[in-house]
């Protein structure tokens, strides 16, 4: 028995398998509106019918200013919330759970592929970006340092895109607190330099993460699995640290987060990284033996045995799996064939379940 293709509760929600979608910008709505099209339900629909227990979105943007591009997808109005809405259904129609990643990227608003940045005929009036003080993020323009009415604002945006993903029918919600976006960006030292209750020591440079999960906590259901992607680590002297991170899980943890996505860097563009196959799975493997939260290890999963290895062992309770999933979206119906996986359990849609079949089980010809 694959321990990978055991079903796994989190809170009120079963989901069928411990392989999930990791959230992916896509940089494709076509007009700038924040509203998911055509591409997004091939894209997610393709993860589902290939067999992800969890789909999940891109990093959505609970402003307009807020996105990473103008290419991004919001929800931060009902038009977005209609068309996320057809995508989930088709989602569920293929048996996996979707899940919703919620966004703020703070200084780094604007920096994506497409955006309005990169066309200096296009100006910056329109674009103002926000962080916790006015310092630059890799040459892009110093963001407004933000008030307390700003903070407030921004946590009111994070509920309020919450409660649409639960009208649009999400089973579970992420927020995104890693890789330099703004709720990062406050809890980092290098890059939040306030003298008020939001900077300064570590409990003050958690208070506005711990006021948004407060806050979407208290706008979704209390079966809905509430998660934070969180860097577990800067990669940077003088940055955040794994033995920082496993502190802030544990106050996660007794703010109702169900579960942390363990990632990291992404906030100092001096950053090394030592990238290579399952790079990050130690921060998950620790958080969860310090707090006894959840966790889901990411970071280039892209052997099925590495994958099964990583559960089975307790290292992580899920995985979450990105780039390769880019070239393969049914990868977990490849993991569940070379694992050994029988195809009544695998996770084929209806119309796939030939694929499921080996020699012994094809029908001799009459």
């Amino acid at each position: 028995m694959s321990v990978l293709f055991t079903p796994v509760t989190v809170r009120g929600l079963t989901i069928r398998n411990r392989i999930w979608l990791a959230p992916m910008c896509q940089y494709a709505v076509e007009a700038h509106d924040g509203v998911p099209h055509r591409w997004h339900l091939v894209h997610l629909g393709a993860r589902a019918a290939g067999g992800f227990g969890l789909v999940m979105t891109e990093a959505v943007g609970v402003t307009a200013q807020g996105r990473i591009s103008a290419w991004d997808t919001g929800l931060w109005n009902d038009e977005q919330l209609h068309a996320w809405a057809g995508i989930v259904d088709f989602v569920h129609a293929q048996g996996a759970s979707a899940g919703i990643q919620l966004a703020q990227a703070g200084r780094k608003a604007g920096s994506g592929s497409g955006s309005p940045w990169f066309d200096p005929q296009a100006g910056t009036a329109d674009w103002e970006t926000i962080g916790p003080s006015p310092l630059s993020w890799n040459g892009f323009p110093a963001p407004r340092e933000m008030s307390r009415h700003d903070i407030a604002d921004v946590v009111a945006a994070f509920a309020d895109a919450a409660r649409r993903a639960v009208t649009a029918g999400f089973d579970l919600v992420e927020i995104h607190g890693a890789h330099g976006y703004l709720l990062h960006s406050f809890l980092s030292p290098l890059s939040n330099r306030r003298d008020d209750d939001y900077g300064g020591s570590t409990d003050n440079r958690s208070r506005f993460l711990l006021e948004v999960v407060d806050a979407v906590r208290a706008a979704i259901p209390d079966t809905m699995p509430l998660v934070v992607r969180l860097s577990a680590t800067d990669w940077i002297e003088g940055g955040l640290t794994p033995e920082d991170c496993v502190e802030l899980a544990a106050r996660l943890r007794e703010h109702g987060v169900d579960v942390v996505d363990a990632s990291s860097g992404g906030l100092d563009e001096r950053q090394v990284i030592p990238v290579g196959p399952g790079y990050q799975i130690g921060f998950a493997e620790r958080i969860r033996a310090e707090t006894g939260l959840m966790t889901g290890g990411v970071g280039f999963v892209t052997d099925p045995l590495e994958a099964e290895a990583i559960v089975a062992s307790g290292r992580a309770d899920v995985v979450s799996v990105g780039r390769a999933a880019l070239r393969e979206p049914a990868w977990p119906l490849r993991a569940a064939h070379e694992l050994g996986v029988h195809r009544h359990e695998a996770p084929y849609p209806p119309a796939y379940t030939k694929g499921a079949w080996r020699p012994a089980d094809v029908p001799l010809e009459r």
